[in-house]
């Protein structure tokens, strides 16, 4: 498998997002994103030509109403699988994913939304995140098992976890 440096971006805070971006396009790497974070990294960065929509890579269309974005196989694989192992290899090779190496993704801020006076039982419908979550556990378990990819979930530790990613990369 050709390395391409994948990092995936999908976060609710949109602060810092554009610098990070920078940094990893930088570095090198090719960008992920989905909704509202792709737009704000294609708006903000100075070249979209290493930047994709998640839509574009999995080959699913988002959902209406932006329901469904990162719940994709491709995605999860390349959290997941090892590229090292051979029948992890074919199977990645066989349905297109490819390893990802950084991840980037906050929450919906669900408890904040329902504590604000007029929320309504819609907008905290709205409000209970599945991707970043899936994502979260998806991204840590293969942190553990294959040591990628490198998780952030804090703005505020953008530029830890890439030097932390940088000392300790093992893809």
């Amino acid at each position: 498998m050709a390395e391409l440096k994948l990092a995936l971006l999908s976060v609710f805070d949109k602060e810092g997002i554009v610098e990070l971006g920078e940094k990893l396009v930088k570095g090198g790497y090719f960008i992920l994103s989905s909704g509202g974070t792709y737009k704000a990294l294609k708006a903000g960065l100075n070249s979209d030509s290493n930047i994709l929509e998640i839509a574009d890579y999995t080959g699913y269309p988002e959902a209406p109403g932006g329901l469904v974005k990162t719940l994709q196989g491709k995605v999860h694989s390349g959290f997941l699988l090892d590229h090292k192992n051979p029948e992890h290899l074919k199977y990645m090779l066989k349905i297109g994913a490819h390893p990802i190496d950084f991840v980037a993704v906050n929450l919906y801020p669900f408890e904040k939304k329902i504590a604000e006076a007029g929320c309504t039982f819609e907008d905290a419908i709205e409000n209970i995140d599945i991707g970043g979550p899936a994502m979260l556990r998806s991204a840590a378990k293969g942190m553990m098992r294959n040591g990628r990819p490198f998780v952030v979930v804090n703005r505020e530790k953008y530029d830890k976890a890439l030097h932390m990613m940088t000392m300790y990369n093992t893809t």
